[in-house]
C-alpha cells in the first residue's frame, strides 16, 4: 500500500478502476464579497453531507472529505507577520497545500528538490509553513496514513505577469514537480502530493469525515480566514479505496459520479499531446506532460483537462461545455449557431460522458453542469442577500424561507454560472449563445470539415482499391467470416445504419479462441460500473 492510503496494482485491483460516488456542494455570494460567516456556511453544507460519503470498519476513517475556498490573503498576513515570510499583495504570491512525509530528513529532501524546480522556473520560495493539524479525531488507519500538511508560499517574479500567466508558471511547477518528485521512476515518493498550487485558490482535504475537516484543520475557525467561494464535497469511494490525495475537491472541480468514458478520454488526451502547441507555453508545453496524470481518478483525470484547457486560453464555461456538450446532433430546436459550437469542438475533443454533476471553479467564476442524462440531480437556492447554495440534494443548509430569492435545479446539459468579477448569475442561455457567437463555427466547419459522402476515394487514390482477389486474401488473413460480411459489414455499407448483431455472444473470446480472430475481438468495452436506465436513447432524441 502506497504512504498516502492506495493499495498498488494487484491481481484483479488496478488504482486506474477508481471510482467514486459522493456528496458535492458549494456556496457563493454571487457580488465577490468575502466573509468568515461563508466558510462557516461551508463547513455546515459539508457536515449535512454526512450520509453522502462512507467510512471504513472505524467510524472515524473516512473515505475523504475537504473545502475549497479563495486564498485568505488577510490570514497569511497576519499569520506570517512575526516570521520569516513577508507576505506581498495578494497578486503577487501564491500557496501550495503540500502533503510531505512525515519523517523530517525525507520531508526536507522534498522540499529542496520542489525548491529547486520553483527557482529554475524564475519563481523564488518565500517560505514554508507547518500547517496545524489535530488528528485526535482520526481512526487508526486514517492516522497510519497521515501525511505531514505544509504551505508553500511562492513569490511571482517580475516578468510573471499577474493573473493568469501566474497561475500557468505555478501549473507548470506543479506538473514538473509531480512528474520528477511523485511519479519519478528513480526517486518516486508517494508521500508527496500538491493539494493545490494558486495564486487563487486553497484547498483543506484529507482522509476524514464530513465533520472531522473543521477538527482537523484548527485554521478555518480563524475569522481573518475568508472566502467569497467555497465548495465541500464528501466522498464515497463506491468499490475502491479511501486516500488522502483522492478526497476533493480538486483544484478545478468537484464531482459526484462517474466518468463512465475514462478510459478512451484518457486515451485521447495522451495522443494529442505530440501535437500540441501553444503560443502561451512555447516550448515549455512539454513540461505539463502527462496532462492527465498517472495513477489519478475519473475525478482527478476530468479535473487535469478542465484545469489544461483553462489555463491553455479558454474561459471555465468555455471548456466545461467542450468537456460535457449539451445533446446537439438531434436537437430540433436548437440554434445553428450553437450546433455549430457543438459539432466544431465535437472535432477537437470527445464528450467525457457518465452520470455527473460536477462543481467547477476557477477561483473568480463558480458553477455547475449536469450530465446530459440528468442523473445526479443537483439542486440550488438563490438568497435575497446574494447567496448561491447548490448542492446534490436540498436542505443542506437553514436557509428561512423570507430570505430566499427563488429556488431551481440544474437541467440535463445545462449550466448555472456566477461570475462574481461581474456581481451576477449568468444564465445558460445567454453563456451559450456568447460562446456560440465568439468565433464563425459554422463558417470553419464548411471550410476544412470533410464528409465521407462527397470523398471520392478512388479520384483521392486510385490505387486504395485493390482487386477482388487481393480483398479476398486481406479478409482471410484479418479474420473476417462470411457472417461479418452478410449481417453487419453489408447493412452498413448498404444502408448507413448501425449494425444490428446478437444481444448476447456465446462464442469463446478472442484470446482463448484457437481460430484467427479480428485484432478489435481481442479487446471489449468498459461499461459503467453503475447501472443506468435505459434513457440515453430519448435524451440523444429530446
Amino acid at each position: 500500500m502506497n504512504k498516502l492510503g492506495l493499495p498498488p496494482k494487484q491481481g484483479l485491483y488496478d488504482p486506474n478502476f477508481e471510482h467514486d460516488a459522493c456528496g458535492m456542494g458549494f456556496i457563493v455570494n454571487i457580488k465577490g464579497k468575502k466573509s468568515h460567516k461563508l466558510i462557516v456556511q461551508a463547513v455546515e453544507i459539508l457536515k449535512n453531507l454526512e450520509h453522502r460519503g462512507a467510512c471504513g470498519c472505524e467510524a472515524n476513517t473516512g473515505d475523504g472529505a475537504g473545502l475549497l475556498i479563495q486564498k485568505p490573503h488577510k490570514f497569511f498576513k497576519k499569520i506570517c507577520k512575526n516570521t520569516d515570510i513577508d507576505i506581498p499583495e495578494p497578486d503577487d504570491y501564491g500557496v501550495g497545500m503540500i502533503f510531505l512525509p512525515r519523517d523530517a530528513k525525507e520531508a526536507e529532501g522534498v522540499k529542496n528538490r520542489f525548491k529547486e524546480i520553483v527557482e529554475n522556473e524564475g519563481q523564488e520560495v518565500l517560505g514554508w509553513r507547518e500547517v496545524p493539524t489535530d488528528n485526535s479525531s482520526l481512526g487508526e488507519t486514517a492516522v497510519s496514513f497521515e501525511p505531514s500538511v505544509e504551505q508553500v508560499f511562492i513569490k511571482r517574479a517580475e516578468n510573471t505577469s499577474p493573473g493568469m500567466d501566474f497561475e500557468r508558471k505555478l501549473y507548470l511547477i506543479r506538473k514538473l514537480a509531480e512528474s520528477r518528485i511523485r511519479f519519478s521512476e528513480t526517486e518516486r515518493e508517494d508521500y508527496f502530493y500538491i493539494s493545490s498550487l494558486s495564486s487563487k485558490t486553497l484547498i483543506f482535504k484529507g482522509m476524514l469525515t464530513t465533520w472531522q475537516v473543521e477538527l482537523y484543520y484548527p485554521d478555518l475557525a480563524d475569522e481573518d480566514m475568508e472566502s467569497a467561494i467555497a465548495f465541500t464535497h464528501s466522498r464515497f469511494s463506491t468499490n475502491t479505496f479511501p486516500s488522502w490525495d483522492r478526497a476533493h475537491p480538486y483544484r478545478y472541480i468537484i464531482h459526484n459520479g462517474e466518468i463512465n468514458t475514462l478510459r478512451g478520454n484518457i486515451n485521447w488526451m495522451h495522443s494529442r499531446q505530440a501535437i500540441l502547441e501553444s503560443g502561451l507555453y512555447g516550448e515549455d508545453i512539454k513540461k505539463i506532460f502527462p496532462i492527465i496524470a498517472p495513477e489519478g481518478s475519473d475525478s482527478a483525470g476530468f479535473d487535469n483537462a478542465l484545469e489544461f484547457l483553462t489555463l491553455s486560453g479558454y474561459s471555465i464555461e468555455h471548456a466545461v461545455m467542450m468537456m460535457i456538450p449539451e445533446p446537439w446532433s438531434k436537437h430540433e430546436s436548437m440554434p445553428e449557431n450553437k450546433k455549430a459550437f457543438y459539432n466544431y469542438h465535437s472535432c477537437l475533443m470527445e464528450p467525457w460522458d457518465g452520470p455527473a454533476s460536477i462543481g467547477f471553479t476557477d477561483g473568480e467564476k463558480a458553477g455547475a453542469v449536469l450530465d446530459r442524462n440528468g442523473l445526479r440531480p443537483s439542486r440550488y437556492y438563490v438568497t435575497k442577500d446574494d447567496l448561491v447554495i447548490l448542492a446534490s440534494e436540498v436542505g443542506v443548509l437553514d436557509i428561512p424561507p423570507e430570505s430566499v430569492e427563488y429556488k431551481g435545479r440544474l437541467q440535463p446539459g445545462r449550466m448555472l454560472l456566477i461570475d462574481t468579477n461581474e456581481g451576477r448569475i449568468v444564465g445558460d442561455e445567454e453563456l451559450k449563445n456568447r460562446l456560440s457567437n465568439e468565433h464563425p463555427y459554422n463558417d470553419w466547419l464548411e471550410q476544412n470539415l470533410v464528409h465521407i459522402d462527397k470523398f471520392d476515394a478512388k479520384k483521392e487514390n486510385p490505387e486504395a482499391l485493390p482487386d477482388h482477389k487481393t480483398v479476398l486474401t486481406h479478409q482471410r488473413l484479418f479474420g473476417y467470416t462470411f457472417e461479418d460480411l452478410r449481417v453487419l459489414i453489408g447493412p452498413m455499407a448498404k444502408n448507413a445504419v448501425e449494425p444490428i448483431g446478437a444481444m448476447g455472444v456465446d462464442t469463446p473470446i478472442a484470446v482463448l479462441s484457437d481460430k484467427s480472430k479480428l485484432l478489435f475481438n481481442y479487446f471489449k468495452q468498459l461499461f459503467a460500473q453503475v447501472t443506468n436506465p435505459a434513457i440515453d436513447a430519448i435524451r440523444e432524441e429530446l
